[in-house]
């Protein structure tokens, strides 16, 4: 089931209720060799405890079994959306979120900063994860690329990550990333989907190239890899599909992006948990639905530090009562994806997922876990359905049919 192709006729757009989504990124784990524990089922949880043993709980799975989903496509699935038919370029993401201009007809693409050595071979494809402040800098150096007829715009992101956004005749999205996803390779040449994106290989080559000039004698970033081509998104509107005024609240530019190509208002903040709470107690009485991202946990995981993505969840879970003092009639908690630490990436895994609503059913969940979830009367589910569930447990799906 894809709610956002049977909401737009259903929806209550009447209705007063307000409904707060809570996105752990990576939320879920595996089990720790040593313990036999995830990082949720290591971690302290008090608050989000008794959310889920009050609550209805299950597990999502974002693109079906044995898919593993970048976080595009997971949540854009989380918002309803069919992640198969509704795919964007995490560049096109980086590119919304970061503010730059960008504009139907433009491809972006999202950068790595990364450490080569002298043969070519990468040797870490995150340099290190340099501060945000380094990579400002190193986004001024390629000020400089000059590529004749397009447009060249590059903006930081966080950390060792930046944005792209190229502008000109007869570019095209469809090409792969030159990311190896390994170290002691070179890099991957950039290939056309087809021959209409050879123009686009042509231009983009024509950037790395310059950016490997002007990055030479840096250190440890001494060059880009470029992933997730994309264009300019035109999706259905969150107001349009579900009668819904959304927040996204996103400290990381790329989940700012992905709220606003689905029409939700972002405002620009820092990307700790004090900072958007604070935007949230400021801003919950204005919108009707709020999703807030949390981004740490997705990084720990990927460094496969399971200590440190136990001690995020552990602060997550004590802001639960911040959240709730807003009195939201739904909440939400779920992930867009999992991020087993021992695995150092994301995966196919279904995540923990949990409803509190004065209409959720208390089930068999006592704790917020992956096997905790297991127990929970929703059983699991694809992503794309948790969206009609929230709009059900607000009182905002009408009944379909006599």
């Amino acid at each position: 089931m894809i709610s956002s192709e049977y909401t737009r006729e259903l929806c209550a757009r009447d209705a007063q209720t307000k409904i707060l989504m809570l996105v752990i990124d990576g939320l879920g784990g595996l089990p720790h060799p040593d313990s036999g524990r995830s990082e949720l089922e290591t971690a302290n949880l008090p608050n989000l405890d008794r959310l889920a043993a009050a609550g209805s709980c299950g597990l999502i799975s974002p693109l079906g079994g044995g898919f593993t989903p970048g976080s595009g496509p997971a949540h854009l699935a989380l918002f309803g959306y069919d992640p198969w038919k509704s795919e964007i370029g995490r560049g096109a993401l980086s590119a919304l979120g970061l503010g730059v201009d960008f504009r139907p007809g433009d491809v972006a693409s999202r950068l790595n900063f990364c450490t080569v050595d002298s043969a070519g071979n990468v040797t870490d494809r995150r340099a290190g994860r340099i501060p945000t402040e380094k990579g400002r800098a190193l986004c001024d150096l390629l000020s400089a690329v000059d590529i004749p007829g397009v447009e060249v715009s590059v903006a930081a992101e966080m950390e060792y990550r930046a944005g792209v956004v190229f502008r000109g005749e007869g570019l095209s999205d469809g090409v792969g990333d030159s990311d190896p996803q390994g170290t002691g390779i070179p890099p991957r040449p950039l290939v056309a989907h087809g021959p209409e994106s050879q123009r686009m290989v042509e231009v983009a080559n024509e950037f790395l190239a310059q950016t490997r000039e002007i990055l030479a004698d840096q250190s440890p970033a001494n060059m880009v890899l470029m992933r997730g081509f994309g264009r300019y998104p035109e999706l259905a509107q969150f107001d349009d599909v579900y009668g819904l005024r959304a927040l996204g609240i996103a400290g990381y530019p790329m989940y700012r992006g992905v709220a606003g190509a689905v029409g939700m208002d972002t405002v620009e903040v820092n990307w700790d948990m004090d900072s958007e709470c604070a935007l949230y107690e400021e801003r919950f009485a204005d919108y009707d639905f709020v999703y807030m991202h949390v981004k740490k946990t997705d990084s720990a995981g990927e460094d496969g530090d399971f200590d440190r993505k136990v001690t995020l969840l552990e602060e997550v879970d004590s802001y639960v009562p911040r959240l709730l003092a807003q009195k939201p009639d739904v909440v939400v908690v779920t992930g867009d994806h999992s991020t087993p630490s021992i695995m150092r990436s994301h995966s196919w895994h279904p995540v923990p997922t949990l409803i509190h609503s004065a209409f959720s059913l208390a089930d068999g969940a006592q704790h917020f876990s992956e096997r905790g979830c297991q127990l929970g009367s929703l059983g699991v589910m694809p992503s794309s359905a948790l969206m009609s569930y929230a709009l059900a447990h607000a009182q905002r799906l009408d009944k379909f049919g006599a």
